[in-house]
């Protein structure tokens, strides 16, 4: 059970004319989520928020194959001073043989691995290092950062819950803290939004596999991004619309 012990609304602290929001990330954030029928949870951030928030999610990438692409930079393009970037990334960074083009180089640090992808060899980064350049790259242009942990598997689909979070939660936080930038650890609060729920109820939100979320799960996961937000005092948690105020809520620590 969800229970309210802060006030949603916060004061909007240096505001600035003409703000957006900018969401880097995969499947699970991004439009039209893994398809058939799934949806990312960021199409419904929009409805928590103040400001506009543009999607540059998309599907099938992961930190790296999002950098090599340059989808980093087209944000990086677009950003005024003022603006917010969230990056969460986690379901397309683990090692695959042969090189899929996505999987990060094992590590937490400046680790690197020359893969070999489409016939070239690729020096390959860390998750967090992929994560703590482009984060860097978007305070230089003024803008504000926040790093998110990837939203979880499906916990109930074994029949038992289970919430073991990936290891790229942890390395989000690293990423995080070396960037020196804002953190929501938004696997721990899916976890705990879907922990209150049947079985039943858990399973429906993922109709085609244990990773892409329905309409109704991505908004499920957006409200528990938002309940981190506020809970986590982040200056995007005071451009929360007042209209998410009868989501109850419980800060984790």
């Amino acid at each position: 059970m969800w229970t309210a012990v802060i006030p949603l609304t916060l004061a909007l602290v240096g505001q600035v004319a003409g703000q957006t929001v900018y969401l880097a990330g995969d499947s699970t954030t991004a439009p039209g989520g893994g398809g058939k029928g799934t949806e990312g949870w960021g199409q419904y951030l929009h409805y928590s928020m103040k400001i506009p928030v543009v999607n540059k999610a998309f599907a099938g990438r992961s930190a790296r194959s999002f950098t090599r692409e340059g989808r980093f930079d087209e944000i990086g393009k677009l950003l005024k001073k003022g603006d917010f970037v969230v990056i969460e990334f986690g379901h397309n960074d683990g090692t695959s043989n042969p090189d899929n083009g996505r999987s990060d180089c094992p590590g937490s640090g400046t680790e690197t691995c020359n893969y070999t992808y489409n016939g070239s060899t690729e020096l390959v980064h860390t998750f967090p290092y992929y994560l703590t350049q482009a984060a860097t790259s978007f305070v230089s242009k003024g803008a504000h950062v926040l790093i998110s942990s990837q939203t979880p598997n499906n916990p109930d689909e074994s029949g038992i819950f289970v919430s073991s979070p990936s290891r790229f939660v942890s390395f989000a936080k690293t990423a995080a803290t070396n960037a020196k930038v804002d953190f929501v650890d938004h696997s721990a609060y899916s976890y705990a939004a879907y922990k209150g729920l049947p079985v039943s109820v858990v399973d429906s939100y993922f109709p085609n596999d244990h990773t892409h979320t329905s309409p109704q799960g991505a908004e499920l996961v957006a409200k528990a991004f938002v309940n981190g937000l506020v809970c986590g005092g982040s200056l995007l948690g005071g451009y929360v619309k007042n209209d998410t105020a009868a989501i109850e809520r419980t800060c984790l620590k």
